[in-house]
């Protein structure tokens, strides 16, 4: 009887349970039951190959052929064979799974990561490991599996934040001074990755060391990309220039903790950076999306951040020459241009000559020109020798001498009328000062006096016109208040307005309900008219305006009181 297993109940087909091997049950049966037994010591001794051929045998008899539904996991491609190994797995188990090459080729549905499938084979054990697996002949579609359908989901929602834009993505840094890494201190992935960094440059890396699977791995990776940023830069501890977050390869649930939304929002705040290599080249999470460069292994991210010294020395070397050889160019090309120059240009010879016989004229005209002005300027000096020899001081001396002996006779001669006459003068010139004086001595006493009586008579204008004015602001402040309407209220008269502040002059204008201001003299009341209508005998006949009252007939002198205006 073969047995299909469908969510959780067996179905049976159509064979005979005859064809169990009764000698596998029978050793089955005596290894199972208890030591109690008094036959226990009397059983067969079977070698572990036989026993795991005749469970072998037992299982592909009772689950023959089946059919499972479960989720695909631990896929990784086809064996270099030609063959696929991976897991099928549910809630709270999983199986072991084969599909031959000859059987892969024929299916339309091939395995794929987190695939949810109904798998058809036969059930069967591997004794090399002692573990049971299912040879699959056929895979149909059973839907998506909840793990991807949970990734998928996360995807789009970050995708929608923008952490995935390329836009916001940084370049590495070509060539950094140090390189941090996130990984686990014990696996092969960071003997890899230093190995690589010390074969292409050896510098100077940092390990923060996390876990990579299990529960806490998620907080530890975040705690870790977050730790590298927060370190300053000239601390005791170096800051990395490029992060390198690594882990081997795994199923899809060891390596979930790459895809919680910690780290990938850890990695992208991140100011340093990153660069993801999680898993195979095939494998992918969401830090490979947020991440500034996704590498397919942990020895390519090693390749990627930084370059081989070797060829960054042979690159240089090779500029080097190159710039040698192109400045060797240069200058070569520029002395052939200057020798090109120098053919053009005509010869030293030919090109001072003419300077020369200029310079040769020149020398003759100016031999003669200092001759004719030496000439001259002897000329010159003999002419001023001659009026010097005319004009000698001991002369000119003797000249003044002797017309002081004349003068100083003539003083003695004229020295008394001299002095008289200018004695006479000054004695004269004196009388008339005081003269004068006491004339304008005089005219300033009258002219204080006229001044002081113009000033009288200025005070004196000044005080009337001030008064005059006075008066007349007076008078015309008076009439202002005469001809102003706060002069008739005064006078016993109210002015009355409605509720838009206009001037009422008739009772015609108002009506029943209506509010008035009413404005006295002394302030303002509010009013109200009355509803009830107006007695004709009750309105008033308009006064006779001031303008038109006649003016009384003055009578004789001293009769009635005259008029007002």
């Amino acid at each position: 009887m073969r047995a299909s297993f469908v969510d959780g109940r067996a179905w049976p087909y159509c064979r005979s349970p005859s064809l169990a091997s009764a000698s596998s049950i029978g050793h089955i049966r005596a290894m199972a039951e208890p030591d109690e037994s008094p036959r226990a010591s009397n059983a067969p001794e079977i070698t572990v190959s036989e026993l795991s051929n005749a469970l072998k045998r037992a299982i592909e008899d009772r689950f023959g052929y089946v059919r499972v539904r479960g989720e695909i996991s631990g896929y990784r491609g086809t064996h270099s064979s030609g063959h696929a190994y991976f897991c099928l797995k549910d809630a709270n188990a999983r199986l072991d799974a084969v599909i031959w090459r000859s059987s892969l080729a024929r299916m339309k549905v091939k395995p794929e990561e987190g695939l949810e499938v109904i798998a058809t084979g036969r059930l069967t054990t591997f004794p090399g490991k002692s573990s049971y697996q299912i040879v699959i002949e056929q895979l149909e579609l059973a839907g998506v599996g909840a793990l991807m359908a949970l990734l998928e989901a996360r995807r789009k929602k970050l995708a929608e934040e923008g952490l995935f834009d390329a836009a916001r993505k940084r370049k590495v840094p070509f060539l950094p001074r140090v390189v941090g890494v996130v990984t686990s201190p014990t696996g092969a992935v960071i003997r890899d990755i230093l190995h690589r960094l010390a074969d292409r440059f050896p510098m100077r890396v940092v390990v923060w060391p996390v876990r990579v699977q299990g529960e806490t791995s998620a907080l530890e990776v975040a705690a870790a990309i977050d730790g590298f940023n927060a370190l300053r830069p000239g601390g005791p501890a170096p800051r990395p220039d490029v992060l390198i977050v690594a882990r081997g390869g795994g199923s899809l649930e060891d390596l979930w903790g790459f895809n919680e939304e910690i780290v990938v929002r850890a990695a992208a705040k991140s100011a340093i950076p990153v660069i993801a290599a999680v898993g195979h080249e095939t494998d992918w999470t969401l830090i490979d999306h947020v991440a500034d460069l996704r590498a397919p292994t942990p020895t390519a991210a090693a390749e990627f951040a930084v370059p081989v010294r070797a060829e960054l020395v042979a690159s240089v070397a090779e500029l080097e020459a190159r710039r040698r050889g192109a400045i060797r160019r240069l200058s070569e090309r520029r002395r052939a241009d200057l020798r090109a120059l120098v053919r053009a240009l005509p010869s030293g010879e030919a090109l001072i000559e003419g300077p020369r016989q200029r310079l040769d004229r020149g020398g003759e005209t100016l031999a003669a020109r200092v001759r004719g002005a030496i000439d001259f300027r002897a000329l010159r000096l003999a002419g001023l020798a001659r009026g010097l020899a005319r004009h000698s001081p001991r002369a000119h001396l003797a000249g003044l001498t002797e017309r002081v002996r004349g003068l100083a006779g003539r003083l003695e001669r004229l020295g008394p009328i001299l002095m008289d006459r200018p004695r006479r003068e000054t004695e004269a010139a004196a009388r008339g000062l005081a003269r004068e004086g006491a004339r304008i001595g005089r005219r300033r006493t009258e002219q204080a006096d006229h001044l002081r009586r113009l000033a009288a008579r200025l005070s004196r204008a000044y005080a009337e016109g001030v008064e005059m004015r006075r008066s007349r602001v007076a008078a015309l402040w008076r009439h202002v208040g005469a001809v102003s309407y706060r002069g008739v209220l005064a006078r016993g008269f109210a002015l009355v307005r409605d509720e838009a502040n206009r001037t009422l002059r008739r009772a015609a204008e108002t009506h029943g309900g209506q509010n008035l201001t009413i404005e006295f003299a002394d302030g303002a009341l509010s009013a109200v008219v009355g509803i009830g209508p107006t007695p004709e005998a009750a309105v008033l006949p308009p006064s006779t305006p001031p303008s038109r009252m006649r003016r009384p007939r003055a009578g004789k002198e001293g009769e009635g009181q005259g008029s007002l205006f």
